[in-house]
């Protein structure tokens, strides 16, 4: 079958090393190109299950001593992996549409997070314009959970209409200035819009397809690095 070969690899290789899922092969790219998580980083991973990223995202911390968290936020109940994981890692079970900020920053000791990753991706329908707009709703709210309603605001006029369960007193975001956004998308029009949303916001904005994505996949993350201040109105 064609495409079966490198699929088989990182499956074969995520069980040899002891990742829960492929998916780990992904994020270590990301990483090795990116270097975006980096001793003591405080990381929050949206759809975390089934916890392969929180197994990449804990070992790049480093040393146990140089401290660290990441936090894991799923609608599936997902268990810490006992393997690469240690004690900075903990995992909510919640829906990220409607989930308050303010609830999602009390898990951070520092109040925030260097790294947001999104791996949150639709049940995928076959109908491509539905499936792509499911997955910009998803990758809108991770990127208003980072950056906060104001930023997108300033950003772009009607962005409302695509922000779904936000709270209205809930307006700051959880990504500290400096730090880097990782969100999955599906590849459409819809995505090409909503990496010019992100580009303003960040130092650079960048496409990146890594080798462990199946090749029937139309699955690409868009990679946000050095969230920039503001200039306020």
């Amino acid at each position: 079958m064609s495409g079966a070969g490198a699929p088989d690899f990182f499956y074969r290789e995520a069980q040899r090393l002891g990742y829960v899922a492929r998916s780990a092969f992904k994020l270590l790219q990301i990483q090795k190109q990116y270097k975006l998580i980096t001793s003591g980083s405080s990381v929050l991973d949206l759809g975390c299950a089934p916890g392969a990223w929180l197994q990449v995202a804990c070992q790049s911390l480093g040393p146990l001593n140089k401290g660290g968290v990441v936090v894991g936020i799923d609608v599936k109940k997902v268990k810490v992996p006992q393997l690469h994981c240690d004690s900075r890692a903990q995992t909510v079970c919640a829906d990220v549409m409607n989930l308050p900020r303010n609830r999602i920053r009390a898990l951070s000791p520092q109040r925030g997070f260097s790294v947001i990753l999104s791996d949150m991706c639709p049940p995928v329908s076959g109908i491509t314009t539905k499936d792509s707009a499911l997955s910009v709703e998803l990758g809108m709210r991770a990127l208003e959970i980072a950056v906060g309603r104001t930023s997108l605001e300033q950003t772009e006029a009607n962005l409302e209409d695509l922000v779904t369960g936000v709270d209205d007193d809930d307006v700051n975001g959880l990504l500290q200035r400096g730090g880097h956004l990782v969100i999955k998308l599906l590849e459409s029009e819809d995505g090409q819009e909503f990496s010019r949303i992100c580009k303003p916001l960040f130092r650079k904005a960048s496409w990146l397809r890594p080798k462990a994505t199946r090749s029937s996949s139309r699955e690409i993350y868009l990679i946000c690095q050095g969230l920039q201040s503001q200039s306020k109105k």
